[in-house]
């Protein structure tokens, strides 16, 4: 069988591309032992994802440059699964400029934030997912200062007061060496019935011609939160991940 199929190849060669020709050697059982080509394609098959599940991993590494590379490999299901959650966020939006691999690194980042916003994840420490950022408040705003990541890597002032506008907020009292003196309570502030409001209001995100829908938008304060701006349904707009980091801009 091996020498019927090698000398089926060859003949090909002389007609086909080495593409074309590689693909017809990955087919060649069905030409010369039909019979059995289905049998055996389910092997391989079953091999191929057993080395794929084995072979699994997904790893982010801090290139110390205020970057994190992102390095992975997924079985064919488990890829499959992933470009159906990215891809109705990767579409280009209105202004948009981005290339097709920022657009879906934004939308492996949006993706993540509908997650947080949700009660679906299990605790972490016994606590809600989230995010923590310190900065000094008078810093905060007077646009001043950077924040730092509980996972170590520092924000700019920019992209704090970004976070800010629709953001879960711990208030703490810190004194002249950097000790905690006070730790307030988390206090939500575009949620609940202004939430609600903010929705029927906009439907989605507000940019003209922009349709992401509300549930992959944030609560944008129109005049900055930081500067003293209200919470209120007048100083909020409905804004997707990409629209909202214009607006900062």
């Amino acid at each position: 069988m091996a020498d019927k199929a090698a000398a089926t190849l060859v003949d090909y060669a002389r007609d086909y591309e080495p593409v074309v020709l590689r693909r017809l050697g990955e087919r060649i059982l069905q030409v010369v032992a039909p019979e059995t080509a289905e049998q055996v394609e389910r092997a391989a098959l079953a091999r191929a994802e057993q080395r794929a599940d084995r072979d699994r991993f997904f790893s982010l590494s801090d290139g110390g440059d205020g970057a994190v590379r992102l390095s992975g490999r997924l079985g064919a299901e488990a890829a499959a699964v992933v470009r159906a959650a990215l891809e109705p966020l990767c579409r280009p939006l209105p202004g948009d400029t981005r290339t097709p691999g920022q657009r879906r690194a934004d939308a492996l980042v949006d993706l993540c934030r509908l997650a947080l916003a949700t009660d679906e994840l299990p605790d972490h420490g016994g606590e809600p997912p989230q995010l923590v950022v310190t900065v000094e408040y008078d810093l905060l705003a007077r646009q001043l200062g950077p924040g730092l990541l509980d996972t170590g890597e520092t924000l700019s002032p920019e992209a704090v007061r970004r976070m800010a506008c629709d953001a879960r907020i711990v208030p703490a009292v810190l004194d002249g060496t950097g000790q905690p003196l006070d730790l307030g309570r988390q206090r939500r502030l575009v949620t609940g019935a202004l939430r609600r409001a903010l929705v029927l209001r906009d439907g989605g995100c507000a940019f003209p011609a922009c349709d992401r829908p509300a549930k992959w938008c944030h609560g944008h304060h129109i005049e900055p939160w930081a500067d003293g701006g209200p919470t209120c349904l007048s100083n909020v707009v409905l804004a997707c991940g990409f629209h909202h980091g214009l607006l900062h801009h």
